[in-house]
């Protein structure tokens, strides 16, 4: 039965909301095997080979949401803040464009500092100096108008991870926060233009199969180009300091799933997942993720971007780090690709 329902997933790529959830609940080890045979298959279809390489700067700790399981929330008196101003950010592209990256990853937490007319004098910039470049915006929750003027400046993608479509557990974790909103913005970035990346974390308090099976329904109705899950894992300086990691081997159950549900998206094989043990990334590649985010973030900065504890961290400066990572992926079978890398079916309008 459940080869026949990893059969029309494949297929078909759709399942309705009884077949996912008999999947998650009764895989067993053959099965399980199979669903990562397929939905390798159509990675190698799709993208072949390739893994995209994106520069992540991680441009400011400071936010103002307080999510209970984010350790840089509002709340955090002992969290290290830190704002990137506009000649490191610029700084960082250069060493990162010299690197041969074609991809800048913007991301921070929803710092009131970052409003429209700083983004887009840093984003115009970026533009100019390196017009063939994407770049890719992680600051949370913006107005329509927001998203619109970014859109206008340049910006080519923009993540915003839902968290969880499951709005009980959304209320309990987002104080002060909602998850139509949440929905609402995913739905602006789309009509706007911009490729769209949603996400799930997996191991909340009070999650269970269905709430997972809810996600996948909600990324299948969303189609956004790019998904990025990861493993919960608790920050000492949080409500949820005491819960237990998620699982790693349900995260890779969950990134086959989504290959052959969207067969075109970009898939990370998120720095989380790569916390819970290095050999993550290689299996993750053969499940169907593509994409993994190098960090070009100053050197002193990176630790204080604590979203959770023990975050993967090289200890090498960007250039080093980007040899042992090319070399890791090729070791693994894949080839690393530092163009702009982006989904096949996107048209910038």
């Amino acid at each position: 039965m459940l080869k026949t329902i990893i059969e029309k997933l494949y297929n078909e790529n759709n399942l309705n909301q009884e077949e996912l959830l008999m999947l998650l609940e009764n895989l067993d080890e053959s099965s399980r095997e199979y669903l990562f045979e397929k939905a390798y298959a159509t990675r190698k279809k799709h993208y072949g080979d390739s893994v995209y390489l994106r520069g992540l700067i991680e441009i400011s700790s400071y936010c103002r949401c307080n999510c209970f399981y984010c350790g840089i929330r509002r709340d955090n008196a002992s969290a290290q803040r830190y704002r990137l101003n506009k000649d490191i950010i610029l700084e960082c592209c250069k060493k990162g464009y010299e690197l041969g990256y074609k991809t800048f990853v913007l991301q921070g937490g929803e710092d009131a500092y970052f409003n429209d007319e700083i983004l887009v004098e840093i984003i115009s910039k970026i533009k100019m100096n390196y017009p063939d470049v994407a770049v890719t915006l992680s600051l949370g929750e913006r107005s329509y108008e927001s998203y619109q003027k970014l859109y206008e400046a340049g910006v080519d993608r923009y993540l915003l991870r839902h968290e969880t479509a499951t709005p009980e557990i959304y209320r309990q974790l987002h104080p002060g926060m909602n998850f139509e909103n949440r929905v609402n913005c995913l739905k602006n970035l789309k009509k706007i233009g911009f490729q769209t990346g949603a996400g799930f974390l997996i191991g909340l308090p009070e999650q269970n199969k269905e709430n997972l099976v809810r996600d996948l329904m909600f990324l299948k109705e969303l189609k956004p180009e790019m998904v990025g899950i990861g493993p919960f894992i608790p920050h000492k300086d949080t409500p949820l300091k005491d819960l237990e990691k998620g699982d790693p081997e349900i995260v890779l159950t969950c990134l086959a799933i989504i290959r052959l549900l969207l067969p075109e998206v970009l898939l990370p094989a998120t720095t989380a997942l790569i916390t819970l043990g290095s050999h993550y990334r290689e299996r993750a590649f053969y499940v169907g993720a593509n994409v993994i985010m190098p960090n070009l973030s100053p050197f002193e900065n990176r630790s204080k971007y604590a979203l959770y504890d023990g975050k993967a961290f090289s200890g090498q400066e960007s250039a080093q780090e980007l040899v042992n990572i090319k070399e890791q992926v090729i070791k693994s079978g894949f080839l690393p690709i530092m163009e702009r890398g982006d989904n096949i079916l996107w048209k910038r309008k």
